[in-house]
């Protein structure tokens, strides 16, 4: 019986190729196959292009495709496809990548295809190897704290409920909102009612063309791209 291959899960960062780690480079330049994946209504993987310099040309990548939706039963038919595909690889014994913008286990899709294949392959063996977060990057770029002494940080989606996102906002000293791109005249006014607009800066694709930052919320685009995040520095209570 074949042994089946390791499954890397590779956070390659916020966007900038350097950005991308000494280990995640040496396992891309060792595995078999390389997993990227991709929106379904694109030809192009942004984690794809962020690895590619690194990328020996002998390697092979393939672009697993999936939606961007809500639609849950869309969501599984296309998790089950994808780990379908990843999975033949792995039985045969063969090491595969699956890579992933910044860290494979903070709101990546990374986390719902490796349970599919643990299902798949018995017995996978699954390594991961960490990538710089998109509000690390960020905050490096703006100067910005992120928290000191005994503040906490609040990691939150832009897309959560609006109840439920000013309900955590309200016990934190400073947080970050992820998924700022989608209803962001709504985000905007929350954070305004919550009296946190002044000390939110605003940052969209980070190490991308189009990068842009933010310190007055008024000036942030009605309709900002995918890759959209906000910092939140409440300060000392």
């Amino acid at each position: 019986m074949t042994r089946p291959g390791t499954l890397y899960g590779i956070g390659v960062g916020p966007g900038d190729p350097e950005l991308v780690t000494l280990r995640a480079v040496r396992v891309l330049g060792a595995v078999d196959a390389v997993f990227a994946a991709s929106s379904s209504k694109n030809d192009y993987s942004i984690a794809e292009a962020i690895v590619a310099p690194h990328l020996p040309a002998s390697r092979s990548l393939t672009r697993l495709p999936f939606p961007m939706t809500r639609d849950q039963v869309a969501l599984d038919a296309a998790w089950a496809k994808n780990a379908a595909a990843m999975a033949a690889v792995l039985a045969a014994g063969r090491d595969a990548a699956f890579i992933t913008l910044g860290d494979p286990l903070l709101y990546s899709t990374f986390g719902y295809v490796l349970p599919r294949l643990r299902d798949l392959v018995p017995g996978l063996a699954v390594d991961i190897v960490p990538g710089i977060t998109s509000f690390q990057a960020a905050a490096a770029r703006t100067g910005q704290v992120l928290v000191e002494a005994g503040e906490n940080l609040l990691v939150a989606s832009g897309i959560d409920d609006d109840g439920r996102l000013a309900a955590a906002l309200e016990t934190a000293d400073n947080a970050v909102i992820l998924k700022a791109y989608k209803s962001f005249p709504r985000l905007r006014a929350l954070l305004a009612g919550l009296g946190l607009a002044r000390g939110t800066t605003f940052v969209t694709c980070l190490g991308h063309d189009g990068e842009a930052v933010e310190r007055d919320l008024d000036n942030a685009p009605e309709r900002p791209h995918y890759l959209s995040l906000c910092l939140i520095k409440r300060g000392r209570r």
